[in-house]
């Protein structure tokens, strides 16, 4: 059987509600992202749309190259996965890129983690919530806890996940 590579991106985009989230995680990458190619050039997440504004997010497709998260800290992770999961994930994510606009940030769901709480709100995510849901839907669960309690320093300790790098994203170079 053919596998295929998902690339899991933790990084600190060093905004305020990621500084709030470092104090109550206690840990340096509070940002996830997936990515589908070695470069990391179709990388997406739930986030900031415009990123003057932190009061407008959902989905995004992300660049690495400029913008919050150029400069800062990052850890690249490599997954291994089946040709079928790897669509699979790519299908889920192709939904979202579909229609974007449907989707928003789920800040309440921050507040849910917080509390051990599952938050559930249709068609709203956070960024960690969002990668262990595209896992989830192919079948596969990176992290033993549901998605909507998913942290990125879960992510970070998921025996899935093969780091790859550790450093300034703006030193990665496709391996």
């Amino acid at each position: 059987m053919n596998e295929k590579t998902v690339y899991i991106i933790l990084s600190d985009t060093g905004t305020l509600l990621s500084r709030m989230i470092r104090l109550y995680t206690r840990a340096e990458l509070n940002h996830a992202s997936l990515a589908f190619d070695a470069q990391l050039n179709e990388v997406y997440s739930f986030g900031r749309k415009r990123p003057g504004n932190p009061f407008i997010g959902g989905f995004v497709k992300e660049s690495l190259g400029d913008g919050l998260l150029s400069q800062g800290a990052c850890a690249v992770y490599s997954c291994d996965v089946s040709e079928r999961d790897y669509e699979r994930i790519r299908a889920y994510v192709r939904r979202f890129e579909a229609d974007p606009d449907r989707y928003r940030y789920n800040l309440l769901g921050l507040f849910g983690v917080m509390m051990r709480v599952r938050v559930r709100r249709q068609h709203a995510y956070f960024c960690s919530q969002f990668v262990a849901s595209a896992f989830e839907a192919s079948g596969r669960r990176l992290v033993p806890q549901c998605a909507s309690l998913t942290t990125p320093a879960d992510l970070e300790r998921s025996p899935s996940l093969q780091l790859m790098f550790r450093g300034e994203l703006s030193r990665f170079e496709a391996m």
